[in-house]
């Protein structure tokens, strides 16, 4: 007889229950996370889903775009948000040029993910030939994929940087193709960023998946943010997002205060500290002088 898991207190989001939110009318709140206390810190907070976004490459890692993360990079920050997640849906993106070039490298990269990171789905940007393949494939193998349409990090360099998409006629007709492409693979969602509120009410009506919007207005099944933009952990705020916190200031005010009592010598304080016994201070000092005596007291107090 196998033994099986006790019963989680509180039943783990899936790919099938965004579905269902959707199609209950419940908004979906989606966050970004990179590492263990940050994605406790979401979990607590009872959001439903948690993407370990590519944009770590500038929230955490200091670069200037997602393009210099690589599959390193995700598979340990997924690993380490997947860690402190019980009941989110944790969804891993899957970086630049790990599936674009090769089918079958795209298909080891998402078993990476979720086999060493412990994601339960992976994401995927656009929906090129080889994308919509990809998504086909692994969709069949048991991971479920979410698509993303509209503004594509990885793309920034074929669209000319960082700016809303879907803007004139054509655009806005290839985004809704490319999002109904996308679920037609199996797609369990799709996220829309930086199209018009206006489009992505309309892409979310004809989906029958849910919607996932980013700068793409309050008309899409759910919301995701980066976790550093709401929480004020930087100096940019992109249009799309709002500060619910300004811990950034929060956190230099408390280092720099931290500076200052060690410079004063107010830190460490008493109750910072422990103490030797009286009897143990006074066996130490004899064994030093013992060793100074005889000249070299590194060499005289080797055993």
């Amino acid at each position: 007889m196998s033994a099986t898991a006790p019963a989680s207190p509180t039943p783990r989001v899936t790919a099938p229950s965004l579905r269902a939110m959707k199609e209950a009318g419940r908004p979906i709140v989606m966050l970004t996370a990179y590492d263990f206390h940050g994605a406790r810190l979401v979990e607590a907070a009872g959001v439903d889903a948690v993407l370990v976004g590519d944009s770590l490459g500038m929230t955490v890692l200091g670069h200037g775009s997602t393009l210099p993360v690589t599959m390193d990079d995700m598979v340990r920050a997924t690993a380490a948000v997947s860690r402190a997640c019980t009941r989110a849906l944790v969804i891993a993106d899957m970086p630049f040029m790990s599936y674009a070039a090769d089918y079958a490298e795209g298909m080891r990269n998402a078993g990476r993910l979720v086999a060493e990171g412990g994601a339960a789905a992976v994401k995927v940007e656009n929906a090129s030939a080889a994308t919509l393949d990809l998504v086909a494939g692994l969709t069949d193998a048991g991971i479920p994929v979410m698509g993303h349409v509209g503004l594509t990090p990885q793309s920034v360099n074929t669209l000319g940087g960082y700016r809303t998409q879907g803007k004139d006629v054509a655009s806005a007709t290839l985004a809704i193709a490319d999002a109904l492409a996308l679920e037609e693979a199996g797609a369990f969602a799709v996220v829309l960023e930086c199209v018009p509120a206006e489009l992505a009410e309309r892409i979310s009506s004809l989906l029958t998946v849910p919607t996932i919007g980013i700068g793409a207005g309050g008309g899409c099944d759910g919301q995701v943010q980066v976790f550093h933009d709401i929480l004020g952990l930087g100096d940019f705020v992109p249009k799309h997002a709002k500060r619910y916190a300004d811990l950034g200031a929060a956190i230099a005010t408390a280092v720099a205060a931290y500076a200052d009592d060690v410079r004063d010598g107010a830190f460490p304080g008493e109750e910072q500290s422990t103490h030797s016994a009286p009897e143990v201070l006074a066996e130490v000092d004899a064994v030093i002088e013992g060793a100074a005596a005889e000249g070299d007291i590194a060499e005289g107090l080797l055993p």
